[in-house]
């Protein structure tokens, strides 16, 4: 090979090669080239590989397990204190009220929503690997949490009835009611946890990638919808029923609109107020986020506000405002979860293990790009699942990673975890010490906090003109996903969003991009040439190229696509031969035939040719013998026509080069179709050989033993191999040079 770079110097240098070799097989290469001699460990090896322990070893576990130690020791208190001090100061003073607004969605208690603020954002400071991500309450999480206790402890199992005198009624016993759900929440809880701790200690945290950024993004959407739908009822002060699973989106604004005349007017007048401040508030915040220090703290104020006007009002006593009502102070001892009722919950546990985790990924993925550092996928998997086991015995629910708290962590300067560990103690030093101040805070005023929170969600709603001018399948995906969990509930509408977009791949690698190549004169390349006027077509010669791997589900359109492209199909030549044979057999034995009855009659040479002459001169006896002689004719020419269509087809097409270029994997079906295809075109004098299969997929036909009727040697390293090849074979075709120069 020679590197060779341009002399004219009013040109831009370019590099040139030229390589002059032979032309290459994989039979004769693999005889030139040695592989290494891997020895397969055996079962023992392994095991004794996996549970060797030693002093570098147990560091690096610990390290893994506790990502705190690798990096604590060198914090630089002086760089990254004070940034660290305020981001957590002002994290936790948003974490502090979305803690008890998104209890009402986990059907839970609100002071439930502070413990599960508090003690899963402490563990992730030991556990997480992310510096910006600020875990606790999600929406999301909280909504698929809620619906999950709703079913397990409805209303109905606490009503029970009460005598007043002589009267009787039924009254919500909301105690037991909401012991229960905390008790549904605690387990649920422990099964996600659980879950995630199992799936990261198996490495299992690619998971994530089967929720593809469409799916995730319609599937939030649809999540916000349920939000604030199941939030109207707090808005307007109406008491009704709280629905999950199978249309109950259509449920719930059947309900609410059902008792709209019972709105409580002051109840509705603040939860709008609040909706406002909150909406300008966070519009300030986007428009001047450069100028301003750190964001201003909206639902604080709404929620300081909100109380201190329920309080002095008497909203609850004198307009019948729903508050908070109880926040007992201090956290609560460790108690066991009812693991009876682990049967009816393992299959959403791992919905929501699976979604909670990747919504906290993908977070931390783009903090640590935009920040330059990276994250463990399966460690951040396991800091998941940790947070939410150890916590869940301390009474809280399911939590992961928030987008909005994260946002104001990252933007008002967090360097490091300790944001998020001044967070966590905020939120301790309200429960411990002045959680009894905000009893009087209205729900409304927490409807208000979640539903301008959920605005960010509702701008996905964008993403639906972009895929349709960017990827038709992938706004499908973000469609299926939207629907499918709007109707059928966020648990089987994330299943279904999950099977359709495996769906969608299946259809790709069934339906791929297929054609023709050509090659481009003076180089090895070979491009479509139904899109470059450069490629051109090799004389008697076709490059398949077909962009998937070959397997069950998509063999037999690769060897349609392969006929139809190619233009060749050995079947329809056969057919056209043995009709072609059968007809000049048929022709054959007429003759045989007449000539045998000739000669018994005795006649003679000269009669035969006065006979002939003498029927030149009688016109037909009739239209029948028109007929007879006109299809004989027919018959003839469309005969010799289909011998010369036969012999010319035949002879244009000599040689076929498979590009296997895309081609990652085949299986056993695709293999056999490999093989018939070879058998099928070398009937009808049309070799087959293959280009650009990777040690792979060669390997995987060993296995299969494809070589057993197949020769090694009709696999080439390159296209160029392969051309060269056919062509040398086939010299009265196209004379070329093997010593190409390229």
């Amino acid at each position: 090979m020679e590197d060779l770079e341009s002399t004219d110097p009013t040109q831009p240098t370019d590099l040139l090669y030229r390589v002059i070799r032979p032309v290459y097989d994989e039979e004769k290469l693999g005889s030139q080239l040695h592989r290494k001699d891997r020895a397969p460990l055996t079962v023992r090896q392994k095991l004794t590989e996996l549970f060797q322990c030693s002093s570098d070893r147990a560091r690096s576990v610990l390290f893994s397990v506790l990502p705190i130690l690798s990096w604590l020791p060198s914090y630089p208190v002086r760089e990254f204190l004070f940034s660290d001090v305020v981001s957590g100061l002002s994290t936790g003073v948003v974490q502090l009220p979305q803690g008890l607004a998104y209890a009402l969605l986990a059907a839970v208690p609100p002071v439930f929503g502070l413990y599960s603020s508090f003690y899963p954002v402490l563990l992730y400071t030991f556990f997480g690997t992310s510096r910006h991500v600020s875990m606790g309450t999600f929406a999301v999480i909280s909504l698929m949490t809620g619906g999950v206790v709703v079913r397990e402890a409805p209303d109905s199992m606490f009503y029970i009835q009460t005598v007043n005198g002589t009267n009787m009624s039924v009254v919500l016993d909301e105690v037991a009611r909401d012991a229960r759900r905390v008790q549904v929440a605690m387990v649920f809880t422990t099964l996600t946890g659980a879950i995630q701790i199992v799936l990261g200690l198996l490495r299992f945290g690619f998971v994530a990638i089967y929720l593809s950024e469409p799916l995730v993004r319609g599937f939030t959407t649809a999540a916000a919808v349920h939000v604030v739908i199941s939030q109207l009822k707090y808005l307007l002060g109406v008491k009704t029923r709280r629905y999950s699973g199978l249309l109950s989106v259509i449920y719930s604004l059947q309900a609410v609109f059902s008792r709209i005349t019972e709105t409580n007017v002051p109840t509705l007048l603040l939860g709008l107020s609040c909706c406002v401040f909150l909406y300008v508030i966070k519009d300030l915040n986007e428009r001047f986020k450069k100028r301003l220090p750190i964001p201003i703290p909206g639902e604080i104020i709404v929620v300081i506000v909100s109380t201190g006007v329920s309080y002095g009002m008497a909203l609850s006593n004198d307009y019948h405002v729903d508050v908070v009502g109880e926040i007992p102070t201090g956290l609560l001892a460790p108690a066991l979860p009812d693991f009876s009722l682990t049967p009816n919950l393992i299959t959403d546990a791992f919905a929501v293990a699976i979604v909670g985790y990747s919504m906290g990924i993908s977070l931390a993925k783009i903090f640590a790009l935009k920040h330059k550092y990276s994250v463990d996928g399966n460690q951040e998997l396991l800091a998941h699942g940790l947070c939410n086991f150890i916590s869940s015995f301390f009474h809280t629910f399911v939590v992961t990673c928030s987008m909005s708290r994260s946002m104001v962590q990252e933007s008002t300067g967090g360097k490091t975890q300790i944001a998020g560990l001044l967070a966590s103690l905020v939120v301790l030093l309200v429960v411990v010490a002045i959680g009894f101040v905000f009893e009087s805070l209205p729900q409304t005023a927490l409807a208000a906090i979640i539903m301008v929170n959920l605005l960010g969600m509702f701008k996905q709603f964008r993403d639906i003109p972009h895929l349709w001018r960017t990827s038709k399948i992938e706004l499908s995906i973000w469609l299926a996903a939207f629907v499918s969990s709007v109707l059928l509930g966020l648990d089987l509408g994330l299943l279904v969003s999950i099977a359709f977009g495996i769906l969608t791949v299946i259809y790709r690698t069934q339906n791929p991009h297929s054609g023709i190549l050509g090659h481009v004169p003076d180089t090895a390349l070979y491009l479509s040439v139904d899109e470059y006027e450069e490629a051109a077509q090799s004389e008697g010669l076709k490059v398949f190229h077909f962009n998937s791997s070959i397997y069950f589900a998509n063999s037999d359109r690769y060897v349609s696509s392969l006929k139809e492209q190619t233009g060749v199909d050995p079947e329809h030549i056969q057919s056209l031969r043995k009709a072609q044979k059968k007809q000049s057999r048929k022709s054959k034995e007429n003759h045989t035939l007449v000539v045998c009855a000739d000669t018994q009659r005795g006649v003679s040479h000269e009669s035969l040719e006065n006979n002939h002459s003498a029927e030149k001169q009688q016109p037909p006896q009739s239209g029948q013998e028109n007929g007879q002689a006109a299809g004989g004719a027919v018959g003839a020419d469309a005969d010799s026509e289909e011998a010369v269509f036969i012999e010319s087809f035949c002879s244009a097409v000599h040689s076929i080069v498979l590009d296997w270029s895309c081609t990652g994997f085949i299986d056993s079906m695709g293999a056999k179709a490999i093989k018939r295809v070879v058998k099928e075109f070398a009937a009808v004098d049309v070799q087959v050989v293959i280009a650009g299969c990777n040690g792979s997929v060669l390997d995987e036909l060993e296995r299969l033993q494809f070589f057993t009727e197949m020769k090694r040697s009709m696999f080439f390293p390159t296209l160029h191999d392969a051309v060269l090849h056919c062509q040398r074979v086939n010299p009265h075709v196209l004379s070329t040079d093997v010593e190409t120069r390229v």
